[in-house]
């Protein structure tokens, strides 16, 4: 059983501090289990979350992060407005489209409740200051895809996991994705 997708997106202010969820969401999403996605990521992080979330009898939020967009201010009534860092501004739209089918298709016969949230920001800031806002009870992502580009970008970038691991205190699921790196073989080539 699916709630609809959200419309609010959420994230930090230019200061850092965290977007409030409207307090009837808010009560409604308290205690969830978030699972971090992207358009394509496979369903194993999907099914993984909602097995969770079905353990821990919470609901699960389907949070897509567009890196792509900034807050720029929130109304008094709390729809926040955004901007985007680049001019195509669809490619966030139908990442979040592609997110919510994708999740409908997996979770269509999960007997939990689950909604999905766009949040526009930094990843790992973004879930946790979520996270902070609902109470949430577990975080779960996925690795990062093998490959030389993957591993310069973590290299740079960080991984959301490990960041989230040193930015807030609740229990991370990380699933992993892809064939294994075998124990004779670096992490990091070289």
């Amino acid at each position: 059983m699916a709630d609809e997708a959200s419309d609010s997106m959420q994230g930090a202010d230019a200061g850092g501090e965290p977007l409030p969820v409207p307090e009837a969401e808010a009560e409604a999403l308290r205690g969830a289990v978030l699972v971090g996605v992207v358009p394509g990521l496979p369903a194993r992080v999907l099914k993984e979350a909602a097995r969770y979330a079905k353990l821990l009898n919470a609901p699960l939020v389907v949070v897509h992060v567009d890196v792509t967009r900034f807050i720029t201010y929130e109304d008094p009534d709390g729809y926040v407005h955004s901007a985007p860092i680049d001019i195509n501004v669809a490619a966030g739209e139908s990442d979040l489209a592609l997110v919510t089918a994708e999740a409908a298709a997996v979770l269509e016969r999960a007997e939990i409740p689950w909604s999905v949230q766009q949040l526009v920001g930094d990843p790992a800031l973004a879930m946790k200051q979520l996270a902070d806002q609902v109470e949430a009870r577990l975080l779960v992502v996925g690795t990062r895809k093998r490959g030389l580009g993957e591993s310069i970008r973590e290299f740079f970038t960080g991984s959301v996991a490990a960041r989230l691991a040193h930015r807030q205190h609740r229990p991370i699921l990380v699933v992993p994705l892809g064939e294994p790196v075998p124990d004779d073989e670096e992490i990091w080539p070289g």
